[in-house]
């Protein structure tokens, strides 16, 4: 079975309607988790506990989409060289 992991991250934005974070040694990494489903789920309580400040944002990275292991070389490989 194929494993597709994904990071749940967050913090405070410079302006909500963008993505800069305000402060990127300060974000909260909640965790990797090995379906969609956990990580939506980690994601939503983040989201319900922040509610009350507009600048925070969390988010989903699709760890599993970063590297194909079907290629001999991944697109993020290439950018190192």
């Amino acid at each position: 079975m194929t494993q597709r992991l994904h990071l749940v991250f967050g913090g405070e934005l410079v302006d909500p309607s963008r993505t800069t974070f305000k402060d990127v040694e300060n974000i909260h990494i909640v965790g990797m988790f090995p379906d969609y489903a956990s990580a939506y789920n980690a994601w939503k309580a983040e989201a319900q506990r922040t509610v009350d400040n507009a600048h925070m944002r969390y988010f989903i990275a699709h760890i599993h989409r970063l590297r194909d292991e079907e290629v001999e070389t991944a697109p993020t490989e290439e950018l190192g060289g």
